[in-house]
C-alpha cells in the first residue's frame, strides 16, 4: 500500500475533487479524524445526492464526480466518485470499486428500459482505513430507501456497507454475482465495454448521447 498510496490521492479526469461543486460539498464535511470525514462523506453523498438512474442519458460526463455535485443526483457510478473525491480532498486513499449485481426489486419502469435485473457495473467506493480496504456503497439515499422498504445502509468507518441482501420485511433485494474490482480512475472504456455486453440496445445510444454532450459539456 505504502508504495501505491499516492495514485489513490490523486485528482483525475472523473475523480476531480478541485471542480467548484465538489469543493462546495467539501465545506459541508465534518469531523477532526479521517475515519470522522469519511463517515461524513458517506452520508452526504447517500442522502444529498438523490438516487437518479436515468441520468446516465447524459453520457460520459455523467461518469464524474463532479456530475454528481452539480446536479443533485444521480447514478451509482459518480455518485462513487464523488465519494472518492471528497475522500482524496482530505488526504484519505479512496478508489472505485465496480460488481455486477441482481436487483429483485427494480421498479417496472426501469426494468422496462434496460431488458434485465441484471445490473453491470454497480460503482461502489472503497476507502483506507484502519491499515486495511473498506467497501461504502453510498448510493441509495434514505428517502428512496422508505419507499422500497429498504433498511437504509449506514456506515461506521469500520465495516464495509454493501448492499443488503434482503428488504426490511424479508423479501430478496440485491445479489452480487461479480466483482471487478478497484480501480485508482473511472475506467470508461470497461465500463462501456460491459454495457454493449448487458444492454446492446441502450449502447449505441449512450454512445451517442456522450458524443453530443462533450460538445456542449462544462464538466
Amino acid at each position: 500500500m505504502r508504495n501505491n498510496k499516492n495514485k489513490y490521492l490523486q485528482e483525475s479526469e472523473y475523480i476531480d475533487y478541485s471542480h467548484p461543486a465538489v469543493l462546495a460539498y467539501s465545506l459541508l464535511v465534518t469531523g477532526r479524524t479521517k475515519k470522522q470525514k469519511a463517515i461524513s462523506i458517506y452520508y452526504l453523498v447517500r442522502d444529498n445526492i438523490r438516487y437518479n438512474p436515468y441520468t446516465i442519458a447524459q453520457g460520459k460526463r455523467s461518469l464524474k464526480a463532479s456530475f454528481a455535485a452539480s446536479q443533485a443526483e444521480a447514478y451509482c457510478i459518480p455518485k462513487a466518485a464523488l465519494m472518492v473525491a471528497l475522500c482524496r480532498y482530505f488526504k484519505i486513499p479512496a478508489r472505485i470499486g465496480f460488481a455486477d449485481v441482481e436487483n429483485h426489486i427494480s421498479s417496472q419502469k426501469l426494468l422496462d428500459l434496460i431488458g434485465t435485473r441484471y445490473f453491470s457495473m454497480h460503482g461502489y467506493a472503497e476507502i483506507y482505513l484502519h491499515k486495511k480496504w473498506i467497501k461504502a456503497t453510498p448510493i441509495f439515499n434514505l428517502e428512496l430507501c422508505e419507499k422500497f422498504d429498504i433498511t437504509p445502509l449506514d456506515f461506521d468507518g469500520e465495516h464495509e456497507a454493501i448492499f443488503q441482501e434482503y428488504t426490511a420485511s424479508g423479501q430478496k433485494y440485491m445479489e452480487y454475482i461479480v466483482d471487478h474490482g478497484a480501480f485508482a480512475e473511472v475506467p470508461v472504456e470497461f465500463i462501456y465495454e460491459n454495457f454493449k455486453k448487458h444492454y446492446p440496445h441502450l449502447a449505441d445510444t449512450f454512445l451517442s448521447q456522450t458524443n453530443q454532450s462533450e460538445k456542449g459539456a462544462d464538466l
